[in-house]
């Protein structure tokens, strides 16, 4: 069982920029797409950002698009967001994600019924 630990987050004015990282334990990271998820008080968690275990896909929510950048570095067992022109609404706690073992190349699940190991968060916190 992998285990992941986010660090990162913060305190930031809209418009500033925050990096997120996830340290992820065990053998397994570099074979599985990972993936950032967030939840804000009353809201269901959602997705944010994916990538494959090859760094070949990204996939990003329609509200980051553009401003979010995902990376990964297998060699490091570390996963990144690049969070730039924050914005109020993306006040949140934040949570990375192991998806499953074996998928294809590009293989990035949005679904979070699909991701087997999850850290334990950091908050995210934009001041307007």
């Amino acid at each position: 069982q992998v285990q992941l630990v986010e660090s990162g987050g913060g305190l930031v004015q809209a418009g500033g920029s925050l990096r997120l990282s996830c340290a992820a334990s065990g053998r397994t990271f570099s074979s599985a797409p990972m993936g950032w998820f967030r939840q804000a008080p009353g809201k269901e968690r959602e997705f944010v950002a994916g990538i494959s275990w090859s760094s070949s896909r990204t996939d990003y929510a329609d509200s980051v698009n553009g401003r979010f950048t995902i990376s990964r570095d297998n060699a490091k067992n570390t996963m990144y967001l690049q969070m730039n022109s924050l914005k109020p609404e993306d006040t949140a706690v934040y949570y990375c994600a192991k998806g499953p073992l074996f998928r294809g190349r590009g293989y990035v699940p949005r679904s979070v019924h699909e991701y087997d190991s999850w850290g334990q968060g950091t908050q995210v916190t934009v001041s307007s």
